[in-house]
């Protein structure tokens, strides 16, 4: 049998804060999307598009928050 790990809120949140998001913890998934936005809205945040990308490329394990918060908040082409 295989075990797959769902990307979930925290998972999401983890990986924002990997890339210099400063993001509070137990966000959840609207809120991490909605900060790594207005982040990279400042200044561009090296790394993101290419982690939105790498997501949703992801959708077969992705929660259905994590994914309507990436569509709804960081819609990259």
């Amino acid at each position: 049998m295989m075990i797959v790990e769902l990307i979930d809120g925290d998972d999401f949140r983890a990986r924002l804060t990997a890339l210099g998001i400063d993001i509070p913890d137990g966000a959840d998934p609207d809120t991490c999307a909605r900060i790594a936005a207005q982040a990279h809205q400042q200044k561009a945040v090296p790394g993101l598009p290419a982690l939105v990308h790498e997501l949703m490329a992801q959708q077969a394990i992705m929660l259905p928050s994590v994914r309507q918060a990436i569509e709804r908040f960081l819609p990259f082409e």
